[in-house]
């Protein structure tokens, strides 16, 4: 699609083209942050003037999705192209076990595997530094980023979320900060002393804070400024929550500033989107609101997969475009490979598309459909379902009993009308068009559970 010329690395595992100037990309992944959790993105309540710069400056996209409910499989297609039902990576690591539900769980993959391209085998073949800052939660010590073509990990293991906040962090891959220090500055103190070493190198820097994962914290005095800010019956009413998202609005601008600061500003991709959905919490402690989306992390619909995508690409992205285009985790790893001039090898599966068309405004996307595939249980809600958007409709298919629920986004953003059964053949035609997708991927399903006990199941 793009004629560039063809000469392959890594054994072939990605093709180079003629090299433009050299860029470098940054990738800011925040874990579990709701699509509506940013001033640009609708919050009168969450104040994130930094973020909200950076989508001024670029261009930010109204139906951006994550590739998963859930976090661990979302960050591998991030980095691989591929959907998370193509690498078998399904759920976030471990999962969650019902072993006396309707169905059984497939045997899954709980690892990213090392033979699998990644963006930052990418970088490392152009001659760059790699960093993965933050959170990994992609396997154990075998898989940890710098056994994955990252020069540097720090704070990346096994684990879904930090033992806390304030140092001391208890994070094996992360030397200890002085006590009282707060993770989400430290790791952009470290995501910027990389900058500056690597500012001559040219670099990617994958930088997945932790938060605003639990266990949510912040600093008392934001808290407090928050506290002051709560209204009654508003959406988004947790202080808490919002001095740690404050945290990460912070790390932006630090970022930014570090850019300005070594005239790097002018040649620094920078992508900041979210993993998966934003954490409801429990009815009496509520985390965040997706509203006017339905549901959240860990749930089949909209507010437990759309989620905020910003993308500044300077001399590239017009200031304060916005993008109504359909788009996933999986297309970051292709547009990025288009941005460094680099390509996948004639024989590697990307399930992703370069996004370079529209932040161009040359062109349009090949795709018509996104699809989700999670034959998993989940506390959040989830019971073993995919789904498929094409156009304004999405539809879901639950497979513990074969229901459908068809939903025209356009009209109902929120889900609350399911059209399967006034419009039957519409939901059947999607539902030929998920099945056909999950055997193009070698999609695992699951199957009719032998300890299936509803006395005993006990759901979350």
């Amino acid at each position: 699609m793009w004629g560039l010329v063809s000469a392959l690395w890594l054994a072939g595992s990605v093709a180079e083209a003629a090299a433009p100037t050299r860029l470098n990309v940054i990738v800011i992944l925040v874990d579990d942050l709701g699509w509506t959790d940013l001033g640009c993105m609708g919050s009168s309540f969450y104040e994130t003037p930094h973020i909200d710069r950076l989508a001024a400056d670029g261009v930010k996209f109204t139906a951006a999705y994550s590739a998963c409910t859930v976090c661990s499989p979302t960050r591998a297609s991030l980095l691989t192209g591929k959907y998370p039902a193509r690498l078998h990576l399904t759920d976030w690591i471990a999962g969650h076990k019902r072993p006396h539900a309707r169905l059984r769980i497939p045997d899954w993959t709980m690892h990213l595997p090392g033979e699998e391209p990644n963006l930052a085998q990418a970088f490392k073949a152009a001659g760059c530094a790699t960093a993965s800052i933050g959170k990994w939660h992609l396997g154990g010590p075998e898989c940890y980023p710098d056994q994955q073509g990252f020069d540097l990990n720090l704070g990346g293991t096994e684990r879904g979320q930090p033992p806390r906040y304030l140092a001391p962090y208890g994070i094996a891959t992360l030397p200890e900060g002085p006590p009282g220090e707060f993770l989400t500055d430290r790791e952009s103190q470290e995501a910027c002393a990389f900058i500056e070493r690597h500012r001559d190198q040219g670099f990617f820097l994958y930088l997945a804070h932790h938060a605003v994962h639990q266990p949510i914290a912040g600093k008392p005095a934001v808290i407090e400024k928050y506290r002051r800010k709560v209204k009654p019956g508003a959406p988004h009413a947790n202080p808490t929550y919002a001095a740690l998202l404050e945290s990460v609005d912070e790390s932006v601008g630090r970022l930014r500033q570090k850019l300005r600061d070594l005239n790097l500003a002018d040649r620094t991709v920078i992508i900041f989107t979210s993993d998966n959905g934003g954490l409801l919490g429990a009815a009496r402690h509520p985390v965040t609101s997706n509203v006017p989306l339905r549901a959240g992390k860990g749930s089949a619909y909209e507010g437990g997969v759309r989620v905020p995508f910003l993308l500044f690409w300077p001399g590239v992205t017009k200031p304060a475009s916005v993008c109504d285009v359909p788009v996933i985790s999986a297309d970051v790893y292709p547009t990025v490979l288009e941005m460094i001039g680099r390509r996948p090898a004639p024989n590697q599966v990307v399930d992703g598309e370069s996004l370079v068309p529209l932040l161009r405004g040359a062109g349009r996307l090949k795709r018509d459909s996104l699809y989700w595939h999670y034959p998993h249980y989940h506390p959040g809600g989830a019971t073993p379902y995919g789904a498929i958007r094409q156009g304004d409709w999405r539809l879901i298919e639950f497979f513990e009993d074969g229901r459908l629920e068809l939903y025209n986004l356009k009209d109902d953003l929120g889900e609350q009308r399911n059209l399967a059964g006034a419009l039957p053949d519409k939901a059947r035609e999607l539902q030929r068009e998920l099945a056909a997708w999950r055997a193009r991927v070698g999609a695992q399903m699951p199957t009719a559970n032998p300890d299936f006990d509803p006395a005993r199941d006990q759901p979350r």
